[in-house]
């Protein structure tokens, strides 16, 4: 049944514009996705409702967009030119690669759902040890002991596992001998760190204080897994918590609670979270957990939370000779100090998969003997694509002039649909299918008293209301304060 959801889902997206395969009309690329009409208005949603939550609700945290491009140096220093790679294997029959934990992982799911839980438990505290241990021999042993198979040849014939660079690079440079060799990032928090004290020092800020960007992310992903999911062209939206040495952890669980908090507002269920600790942890990181949302295909990671120590600022300090430091004048402290970070780091296009699934509804709905299935997006209303729908009954007596009026009024507060073609039943339903939460229908009746019917989209009651009441009606529903408050 999950699976079907999952399907439906994908086919939704591009049936009713939210996602579309890139470059579609040549055969398209793999792992890379257009958002269309529809996507791209809930996720610039979804991105102002974590800027929102993120930098206006907190006074110590500030927004920073970050150059795409950078000094070839920064992902030295990081650790991303030598350490930044998965372990890959591949199928010599089908030619086909692979991620090797990603084969075991799909073998545990198995194990799982036929009821072999002890199989499951066992592979999985293997795995675990093989990553902690980065034992690449180890994770081929696995995969052969556990029988697993290429999905495409059906044939156990593999390749040694060996580690694969994600990142892309390209060249710099008017000249192709001159050019130099740099990379689109792999992630925004480097952007972050390297503009430190910039920020620092402009905004007059004072530890703990937080640096807040979205942006594109680039990685070499040879899977392309579940749809969005996993993509080689992504967004990201990440915050770098700047806080005393020693007083990261406090300020980790902090952010643990907060973030979990902001993905319950969502109204999706709080049993579709939970908290997933790394035991690997990364080369930066004395502690990590990832919020994993329950997609249609199992738990999987939408969000991290890192201590990332002071590793970051310290390896750029070390390889720029610049001091990025902190002068704590408390009288308690009153010395420099590289301080530590707190990350959260949140995928947008994995939000987005995350909300579409969550909202996506089929239900029977009519009276007896009229019954029928509708699918909904039931998104909170502030997030939906459009706000409100107009529509006059006819398209003559005046009706569509009273309805452009009224949408006249609206569009500078809300994104707004104007549509005169089909029964009103039918347009109901295509708004239903993108989530509009509010649909208004100017009829025969409005040009002597001045008033329309507002239909609901998830109770889908509709009641008689004066044009002037409109705006006030919808202010109350379509609110930033009833997810952020």
């Amino acid at each position: 049944m999950s699976e079907e959801l999952f399907k439906k889902v994908v086919s939704h997206c591009k049936e009713y514009g939210f996602v579309f395969p890139s470059s579609e009309i040549y055969d398209g690329l793999g792992a890379v996705y257009d958002y269309g009409q529809n996507g791209v208005e809930l996720k610039n949603n979804l991105r102002q409702y974590w800027w929102k939550s993120m930098v206006q609700m907190h006074e110590n945290i500030v927004g920073l967009d970050a150059a795409i491009f950078m000094h070839p140096k920064v992902w030295k220093a990081s650790g991303h030119i030598d350490g930044f790679s998965d372990p890959m294997i591949d199928n010599k029959d089908s030619k086909k690669r692979y991620r090797a934990d990603n084969l075991l992982e799909d073998k545990i799911a198995r194990y799982t759902k036929d009821g072999k839980s002890n199989k499951a438990d066992e592979l999985q505290k293997a795995l675990d040890q093989a990553l902690l241990d980065n034992d690449l021999s180890k994770l081929k042993s696995l995969i052969e002991e556990h029988e697993i198979a290429c999905p495409i040849s059906g044939t156990r014939n593999w390749t040694d596992v060996r580690q694969f660079n994600l990142m892309f690079s390209t060249e710099m440079g008017a000249m192709a001998e001159d050019a130099d060799k740099i990379y689109l990032r792999p992630e925004t928090a480097q952007g972050i760190f390297v503009n430190f004290l910039n920020v620092q020092k402009s905004g007059r800020m004072k530890i703990p204080f937080g640096i807040a960007q979205t942006g594109k992310a680039f990685r070499n992903e040879i899977i392309a897994r579940q749809f969005i999911m996993r993509m080689r062209e992504f967004e990201q939206m990440e915050m770098q918590f700047f806080v005393r040495p020693g007083e990261e952890m406090k300020w980790y669980e902090y952010w643990k609670e907060t973030r979990m908090q902001w993905h319950y507002k969502l109204g999706f269920g709080k049993e579709k979270y939970r908290f997933h600790d790394h035991v690997k942890l990364a080369h930066y990181a004395n502690a990590a957990v990832d919020i994993e949302f329950d997609f249609p295909f199992g738990f999987k990671e939408m969000e991290g939370i890192h201590s990332r120590t002071d590793f970051d600022l310290t390896q750029h300090q070390n390889l720029s000779g610049k001091k990025l430091q902190y002068f704590d004048a408390d009288p308690e402290v009153n010395k420099n100090y590289v301080p530590y970070v707190v990350e959260t780091s949140i995928g947008l296009d994995r939000l987005f998969l995350a909300t579409l699934c969550a909202s996506f509804i089929e239900e029977e709905v009519g009276e007896e003997g009229k019954k029928e299935m509708r699918t909904v997006l039931k998104l909170p209303a502030i997030l939906a694509p459009v706000k409100v729908a107009v529509f006059p009954l006819t398209k003559k007596d005046g009706l569509p002039e009273v309805a452009k009026k009224i949408i006249d009024e609206l569009k500078f507060d809300y994104n707004c649909f104007y549509e005169e073609k089909d029964a009103i039943g039918k347009r109901y339903r295509r708004q239903d299918a993108i989530g509009t939460p509010y649909c208004i229908t100017v009829d025969h009746e409005s040009l002597e008293n001045q008033t329309v019917t507002i239909r609901y989209r998830d109770t889908m009651v509709q009641e008689r209301i004066p044009i002037s009441r409109i705006k006030e009606i919808l202010a109350e529903e379509i609110s930033w304060k009833k997810l952020l408050a």
